[in-house]
């Protein structure tokens, strides 16, 4: 049995609420072979970080995938790299704005995640819902948050698969967003257990297209 970590974040910038969190609260405790373990994280640099190494030591995952909100975009996408830079648009929750800053100084400049991203993609498709791989996960609190998770793996020689799920706006928050993209929570919530599933199923990625040309 495999036990894997779950974290969304809190509701920043001009939301009430935050889909991630909303979504893997209805996740149930179990999926296919695997145990889940939920926690919230603040969308906050460096403390995200923080809270998520604390609930790796303390609950020993086999499998750490952080998801956050990415308004703006039609589909689940499933986050190939997190880059060792924190340049925020916006101010995180405490205020915090760095510009091109390191996030870890012995850091690479950059992570891919080793979860089967693919599979991912393809066993939510699969199941009739939308999905893609994304090539980046920005330069805000998600990005520092899933660069942070593979950090850790890769200092501690751990043989944890770490990774990042972007998710949509729901149509609650896109009344005052006019032609902005949203998706229903159980979409969501759906998604992510598919791609839960073909994560714990899957050892190894699956070989398939899903390049982009921009």
């Amino acid at each position: 049995m495999k036990k894997v970590l779950l974290t969304g974040f809190d509701p920043f910038g001009e939301d009430s609420i935050n889909p991630s969190w909303e979504a893997v609260k209805e996740l149930p405790d179990k999926i296919s072979n695997g145990t889940i373990k939920i926690c919230q994280v603040p969308t906050v640099f460096d403390k995200s970080i923080e809270e998520v190494t604390k609930m790796i030591d303390k609950w020993d995952p086999d499998i750490i995938i952080c998801i956050g909100q990415a308004g703006g975009r039609f589909d689940i996408t499933i986050e190939r790299v997190a880059i060792n830079i924190d340049d925020a648009r916006i101010a995180d929750n405490e205020g915090k704005q760095p510009i091109d800053r390191t996030i870890k100084k012995d850091g690479e400049p950059a992570y891919f995640s080793n979860l089967p991203i693919k599979a991912m993609s393809k066993n939510i498709k699969d199941n009739g819902l939308p999905a893609s791989v994304s090539n980046t996960a920005g330069t805000f609190v998600c990005n520092h948050i899933m660069y942070g998770v593979l950090h850790y793996i890769k200092q501690t020689n751990s043989t944890k698969k770490g990774g990042f799920i972007h998710v949509p706006f729901i149509p609650s928050q896109v009344v005052t967003k006019p032609n902005k993209p949203s998706m229903s929570l159980k979409d969501i919530t759906d998604a992510l257990y598919y791609a839960i599933e073909a994560c714990i199923k899957n050892e190894d990625d699956i070989k398939t297209t899903e390049g982009k040309i921009f």
